[in-house]
């Protein structure tokens, strides 16, 4: 409570004043004592979530609290479920009191743990719902809570929860929390800790470090980390966002401590819930070296084999015992989980623990499992009979995966044209409980690709093979098979198998989809009983008399049966333009015996070359039928195509043929020989031709080189693009500055009894590019994040990059800026800075209206600003409403609604105030209320 006097000199109205509110401070003492004396309680906590049902959730409150803080100890919490309904919740573990109700469990140390379990169904879906619980206070010398002090302050938890649809994207719940967020370490030694979170959906894990909350969405004021507390200083503290990892290295000040990790999840990229652990860290004093742990290191596994390994723990220190710990996924999954034998109680060293786990097909996941191993000395001796001793620990994260094991004894055989592949039945976990098993799937790419098995990265995605099929279990003989009818004649086509896993929605639809290993690759030629195209070479560019080479060779005779498909022989070709579907026969070639039925070669000409491209086929006929035996499969000519910029010609290009094209040649044209030049071979189907001359005509073709991959057909397959022209012009932009924006919200050093003034500055492009035309600057403005920017000014002196923008009444407003060259190209925006008001508005404790023209109005202090409007509402002390407006300046001047003076008395109001922000008018979060003293003095 603080004494506002307006006048330097000490009046009587202000001595008066002075003993006044010495009356009024006891009087706030005793009708407000829960407001003043504080408890010492909470130490740590999260909430964690369970989907029971479409709209159903389970929330769990687990806190840590000071023990003997009896007090201020909560048989109930009230948690508030993010739809405007709370449940008070009783708390259920630890033995019954004389109430009935859990006690919770002292853990020792001055520790205790309680649970509080309730669950709740929402009306609706929503994007997401933020469950929240807030208890009083924390527990008291919190050495980075000290504002005023940490007993003053809030505890807060919270978990932001989004209900997926169950139909199609499965149920959700929030990772389970397997190591307490209660930890010990020593001054001089690093300290680590992992809240050992396990998600039995599958779901990606992100760790972060935050501030903890007093309130939700409200950080607790003047936190500090504790790597920048006093003498801590220059230590550092660090979360490893994968692993969960945390490490201080190292504390030097002894105390405890408070932070807040946030945990978000994942699914198929998309952030589908966050918690934040509220954690207490107690370090102390050691004498002693810390003890060491021996853990093998992380280690990828196919399913169904055995993990085992001996943990080694030991003690550096003569006469310290120790005690080790273990808590994880694999120790918690419902389906053969994890054994850790270890001595339950502390040991001397060395003590040995012993891990095994039989792995299971329902263990397979893409996400790493983790076991976090501890081992704790006995150094620090317990305070309390029956407290277990603790001291310097140590914390070792054992990461696993388990993979999916690859399909067996794939096989391919060629069936009426088709390829059918088989591959062993039954799979080793094709029967994973509750339906985990997916299907396989098949991959398939031309030519042979030998690949070497990496059992941490199973999956044959983006490793070159093309999937064909999914989720497959078809099944006959025995085996498992596939029957792949999209192939061309003449190929080789090489296969791989892999299983995949999936958990299933209530529809069975799948989702967080895990790729196996995969199989063996088995490869097959299938017969060549048809021509195959091998040219589709452009030999002349022209509009009308353009000319396109069209080559082809005859059937293998091996795979060509002659006496059931008998003479003449006959090649029909047809030709179709770009991606039409409508082909044209435009030449027939025929023969009456095999041996004459040779390699074809037709000259296509008086064709649009330069603005069309073309595809062919060939349609083979045997024994004068009316149907062809088959059709060879289609191939265009490449064609290209070029997008000039500034001293640049961007090359690109399309084709589609039934062979492989390996490698592309650029060629252009020779200004002194008039020849084109071969300049550059890639193998990508773009290319940029940089450092050229704007204005200056360039003239290209491209040379595709392919093959077949089959020993018969010659190569390699050489084939020409129509010859294009392009001219470069300089139609690139300046590349885009960065902005900065400052006022008086901003930066201290401004005087605030300047105008109302956004302050701009931006790079020049020359500093940040190649931009050396740059002439111009637009900025352009919006007055908050929901209008369009719009262009407020043009700077035409290059050199000038600063712009001050004087508003009316609000410095809020969202910036960019542009930059324009000597041809009017604009670039793109640069960033764009929202800057904020900053709204000061603080009410004062007393006011004397009385007439002397001092202090006679109660309003807000002076230096208020960018404030829309209030609902201030004043009470008297029986609850009864004597004033109300909605002027921010109040203007209150101690009369009641109907015009009559007040009484010399302590008044209390309620202040809702509206804030001038970016996002438009909004109301502060924190209602305003307090107490105000009337005081008419002489």
């Amino acid at each position: 409570m603080f004494v506002y006097i307006k006048s330097p000199q000490l009046n009587k109205s202000a001595i008066n004043l002075i003993f006044t509110m010495k009356r009024f401070l006891l009087y706030v003492f005793l009708l407000l004592p829960n407001v003043l004396i504080w408890a010492t309680h909470n130490r740590a906590g999260e909430i964690s979530i369970k989907q029971t049902g479409p709209l159903t959730i389970e929330a769990t409150i687990t806190t840590y609290t000071k023990a003997t803080s009896t007090s201020a100890d909560r048989d109930s919490l009230t948690l508030e479920w993010g739809d405007g309904k709370v449940t008070v919740v009783v708390r259920s573990n630890g033995a019954k009191g004389s109430s009935g109700v859990p006690q919770g469990e002292v853990l020792g140390n001055d520790i205790k743990k309680n649970v509080y379990v309730s669950t709740h169904t929402y009306p609706g879906f929503a994007p997401f719902y933020v469950i929240s619980m807030t208890d009083q206070n924390r527990n008291g010398s919190v050495k980075n809570v000290n504002f005023p002090n940490s007993d003053m302050i809030a505890f807060s938890i919270s978990t932001t929860f989004s209900f997926l649809n169950e139909q199609f994207q499965g149920s959700n719940s929030t990772p389970q929390l397997l190591q307490a967020p209660i930890d010990f370490g020593c001054t001089g030694k690093v300290f680590t800790h992992n809240p050992s979170a396990f998600d039995s959906d599958g779901d990606s894990l992100y760790y972060y470090l935050t501030v903890p909350r007093q309130s939700p969405g409200k950080n607790v004021p003047g936190y500090v980390f504790p790597s920048l507390v006093g003498s801590n200083v220059g230590s550092s503290m660090y979360i490893n966002s994968k692993t969960g990892d945390l490490v201080w290295d190292a504390p030097k000040e002894t105390g405890e401590y408070n932070i807040a990790i946030m945990i978000i999840e994942y699914r198929n990229g998309i952030a589908i819930d966050s918690m934040v652990r509220d954690m207490q860290i107690f370090i102390e004093k050691c004498e002693n070296d810390p003890p060491t742990l021996k853990i093998p290191k992380e280690m990828c596994v196919v399913a169904g084999q055995v993990v085992e390994f001996d943990v080694i723990g030991n003690d550096p220190n003569v006469g310290n015992k120790i005690k080790m710990t273990a808590s994880g996924g694999p120790l918690s999954v419902a389906i053969s989980p994890a054994s850790y034998t270890v001595p339950q109680t502390f040991e001397s060293p060395a003590v040995v623990g012993k891990f095994r786990w039989q792995t299971d097909c329902s263990h397979i996941s893409n996400q790493y499992y983790s076991v976090v191993f501890r081992v704790v000395d006995d150094s620090k001796k317990p305070q309390n009979p029956g407290d277990e001793p603790t001291g310097l620990a140590v914390l070792k994260t054992f990461r696993i995966k388990v993979v999916a094991p690859p399909p067996l004894k794939v096989a391919a055989a060629i069936q009426q044209g088709n390829v059918n592949l088989t591959w062993e039945k039954p799979y080793l976990c094709d029967n994973a409980a509750n339906g985990y098993f997916y299907g396989f799937s098949v991959w398939r790419k031309e030519g042979s690709m030998p690949m070497q098995r990496d059992t941490c990265a199973p999956g044959l995605t983006g490793k070159g093979y093309t999937k064909i099929a999914f989720a497959k279990k078809d099944a006959a003989n025995g085996k498992y098979f596939f029957n792949d009818s999209k192939v061309e004649r003449g190929k080789t086509y090489c296969y791989r198998i892999q299983a995949e896993f999936a958990k299933l929605t209530i529809s069975k639809n799948p989702y967080n989809l895990v790729e196996g290993l995969w199989s063996d690759e088995i490869c097959i030629q299938l017969n060549r009983d048809l021509p195959l195209l091998v040219n589709v070479d452009v030999e002349k560019t022209d509009v009308l008399t353009g000319e396109i080479n069209v080559r082809w060779t005859k059937p293998d005779s091996k795979d060509l049966d002659t006496l059931l498909n008998k003479a003449p022989y006959r090649y029909e070709l047809l030709r179709a333009e770009g991606n039409s579907t409508t082909f044209l026969p435009i030449a027939n070639f025929t023969q009456n015996t095999f041996a004459a039925a040779n390699d074809t070669f037709y000259k296509d000409n008086n064709i649009n070359t330069l603005q069309r491209q073309f595809v062919y086929k060939i349609n083979f006929y045997v024994n004068n039928q009316t149907q062809p035996l088959g059709v060879a499969s289609n191939a265009n000519s490449v064609f290209l195509t070029i997008t000039p910029t500034d001293k640049t010609n961007i090359l690109t290009w399309i084709e589609k043929t039934p062979w492989q094209n390996r490698d592309y040649i650029i060629y252009r044209k020779n200004d002194v020989t008039n020849v084109f030049d071969s300049i550059n071979t890639v193998k990508k189907r773009v290319f940029r031709d940089e450092n050229l001359t704007n204005g200056k005509n360039y003239c290209y073709y491209i040379k595709s080189i392919g093959s077949y991959g089959i020993k018969a057909i010659r190569e390699p397959l050489l084939n020409r693009s129509q010859e294009v022209c392009a001219v470069p012009i300089d139609n690139v932009p300046p590349c885009a500055t960065i902005l900065t924006v400052e006022n008086i919200c901003t930066k201290e050093n401004l005087n605030p009894a300047d105008t109302i003034t956004n302050y701009l500055s931006w790079r020049n492009p020359i500093n940040l590019c190649k931009a050396l035309d740059t002439k111009t600057y637009r900025i352009y403005a919006a007055k908050n994040t929901k209008e369009k920017l719009v262009l407020i000014k043009t700077i035409e002196n290059v050199k000038d990059t600063t712009f001050a923008h004087e508003v009316k009444g609000s410095l809020a407003g969202c910036y960019y800026v542009t930059a324009l060259d000597s041809l009017g190209n604009e670039s793109v925006p640069s960033n764009t800075i929202c800057v904020d008001n900053c709204p000061i508005y603080d009410l004062p404790n007393t006011f004397t209206p009385n007439g002397d023209g001092d202090n006679d109005l109660y309003q807000p202090f002076k230096n208020f600003k960018f404030i829309s409007k209030v609902e201030m509402q004043i009470f008297n002390r029986w609850g009864e409403k004597v004033f109300e407006t909605s002027k921010p300046i109040i203007d209150w001047d101690g009369k009641n609604q109907k015009g009559n003076e007040l009484e010399e008395a302590t008044y209390y109001y309620k202040c809702k105030v509206f804030e001038q922000r970016v996002e438009g008018i909004v109301p502060r979060e924190q209602v305003l209320t307090g107490f105000v003293q009337l005081i008419r003095g002489q």
